[in-house]
């Protein structure tokens, strides 16, 4: 919690530095202006969001339409909804976790991770800060990976603790043809002898390897992405929202120190203002551009 802590309180001291910067001046949209930067750079980072997965058919739970059955994801994703009932919850996550099975990884995934591969053949870096937990990064060849949230495919005892890869389908025999998402289907209510158990000796009850809402990031992953944002010299923001803390405050926090940020999105976000380059439309098309040789 440290880490996140002073990264909150630079973000502040610079607020209203950026503030001034965004009223002087708007995002640029030259391509050829960020390739410069990019062919440039030495370090890269590359924050993505439900957005780069939204164009390979993942749900985001967000907004008007973002309901799974009668709930939205805050009502599920957390350690309390699992606690009250944790078959609701599972049916919620293997529904998840067969939607992404079936996915496969677009071109912005695709993208990202040759490019990573180039970078790396030239002596450079080039790392995926992800809120998404998904794993399509990783399926499309990414390998330097910072997973803010978790992933679909990794569970923890809720016993012993033990984290596991676990791609299953189903993650157990009771869940088979469960967690349709309409709202007229009833709940299974499965037995919790008969929810995903601990492989180990212990056999205890296993949750999704997930940070839920009210839960803290790993202090690991935060003091990995730390590093990275202060040593990149260039930063992409693509397919997120920028309103989800703390990664948030990342970008700005890149910006605030001189940085190049470049963001790729549907549309105009609460932290465009503050970025040198906005690119608007499907990560698909832009990012391989953005991106290729």
């Amino acid at each position: 919690m440290i880490i996140t802590f002073r990264i909150t309180f630079n973000l502040c001291n610079r607020s209203r530095k950026l503030l001034a910067m965004s009223m002087a001046t708007r995002p640029g949209s030259d391509m050829s202006a960020f390739r410069e930067q990019y062919l440039s750079a030495r370090h890269v980072i590359i924050l993505t969001g439900a957005g780069v997965s939204a164009e390979s058919g993942i749900p985001t739970f967000r907004g008007a339409g973002g309901y799974w059955r009668r709930w939205q994801a805050p009502e599920l994703a957390s350690p309390t909804a699992f606690e009250s009932n944790p078959s609701l919850v599972w049916e919620f996550y293997h529904y998840r976790r067969e939607v992404v099975l079936k996915a496969e990884p677009n071109k912005a995934h695709k993208g990202i991770a040759e490019a990573e591969q180039r970078l790396k053949a030239q002596q450079k870096t080039l790392v995926v800060i992800t809120q998404n937990i998904d794993g399509l990064h990783a399926r499309a060849g990414s390998q330097n990976i910072l997973e803010l949230h978790g992933n679909l495919f990794k569970t923890r005892c809720t016993k012993c603790g033990k984290v596991e890869a676990n791609f299953d389908s189903p993650i157990c025999p009771a869940l088979s043809g469960r967690g349709a998402p309409d709202v007229d289907v009833e709940d299974a209510r499965i037995p919790v002898e008969d929810l995903p158990r601990c492989h180990g000796n212990c056999g205890g009850l296993l949750r999704p390897h997930v940070v839920w809402f009210g839960e803290s990031l790993a202090s690991d992953v935060l003091a990995s992405v730390d590093s990275h944002l202060e040593n990149c010299d260039l930063c992409l923001v693509v397919g997120t929202s920028s309103v989800v803390y703390p990664a948030a405050m990342f970008a700005p926090q890149v910006a605030g120190r001189g940085v190049p940020v470049a963001e790729f999105n549907m549309e105009t976000t609460p932290a465009t203002s503050t970025f040198g380059f906005h690119f608007q439309g499907p990560a698909g098309e832009t990012i391989p551009a953005a991106l290729s040789e």
